[in-house]
């Protein structure tokens, strides 16, 4: 059986690394100064953000020839399992890691608003890759945590680091929303999949066996991240991934309502929904008339 190491604390991580405890709840560790690896997997009941120096390293990141290469940036939150794969061979690791306990959030702001940063939840396939300038932002965010951490410890310090880690993280907001509009055309590749995907599962009965498509299915479909997914729908649409399946499904109703011979209750289940008033609550949503009267307007 495959042994995963779990990771409770900040103390666990750094002693799994090799690095020294300054502060039970948070720390920045130098990769520089660390020992080599080899292959691991472990179980995070903490925060981390790396920062690899190299664009494709030992963790397992998709690389596109149209990235920036000067650094990568991987988002790790409680519950969530990472590893490293480099077919046993030894690794040295270059850059940094911020890791921090969720107790340091408690009583802050932050601690609501984290769950807003949904690079949080993005596959490591879907990792943030850094210009130059991107990279010596990201590193000034780590040496002031760092400086406070060194620090010793008094009644503003969780104030301090809890307001940079804050800023670190609405830095690679910015960075995500720059990399989504560096992607474009490669979006709009994942965009017409994604509706030639919605097209095969109404037209392939899909719809009828396995219900109303969610966000969640048409992300796997596609290999994404249900969020990388769903911010990437939004980025492109100006809608959510939910709105823009259900545009798609009242598209394919009305197509449907022209064909007299079928009930609204048939095409109803033909679409997947369970039962006939959702979906004619929706239809209405929609388009303000219920599926009878836009048959009969027809």
């Amino acid at each position: 059986m495959e042994r995963i190491d779990r990771i409770k604390t900040v103390k666990q991580y750094n002693d799994s690394v090799g690095a020294e405890t300054l502060h039970p709840l948070v720390s920045v560790v130098n990769f520089d100064e660390i020992p080599t690896y080899q292959y691991f997997k472990r179980y995070m009941g903490v925060y981390a953000v790396f920062l690899k120096y190299i664009k494709c390293g030992d963790m397992r990141y998709g690389c596109q020839s149209y990235d920036y290469e000067d650094g990568t940036l991987v988002f790790i939150s409680p519950g969530q399992i990472y590893g490293i794969d480099n077919r046993n061979e030894i690794i040295k690791p270059w850059g940094k890691a911020l890791v921090f306990h969720p107790d340091l959030l408690a009583g802050t702001s932050l601690a609501k608003q984290i769950k807003d940063y949904s690079f949080f939840s993005y596959e490591v396939n879907e990792a943030l890759h850094l210009s130059k300038k991107e990279r010596k932002t990201i590193n000034d965010c780590f040496e002031k945590i760092l400086n406070e951490i060194d620090l010793n410890i008094d009644k503003h310090s969780k104030t301090l680091i809890v307001s940079n880690i804050e800023l670190l993280l609405n830095y690679c907001m910015r960075y995500y929303d720059r990399q989504f509009i560096t992607r474009t055309h490669v979006n709009k590749d994942i965009l017409i999949r994604f509706e030639n995907l919605l097209k095969d599962y109404f037209t392939s009965g899909k719809s009828k066996t396995l219900g109303l498509p969610s966000v969640t299915y048409c992300a796997e479909q596609l290999f994404l991240s249900a969020n990388y997914f769903g911010d990437l729908i939004k980025k492109e649409t100006g809608s959510t991934a939910l709105d823009y399946i259900q545009s798609k499904l009242i598209e394919e109703a009305k197509a449907i309502l022209f064909d007299h011979e079928k009930s609204v209750s048939d095409i109803a289940y033909e679409l997947g929904f369970k039962y006939q008033q959702h979906f004619t609550r929706l239809f209405k949503q929609k388009t303000g008339l219920t599926p009878l009267q836009y048959r009969i307007n027809g």
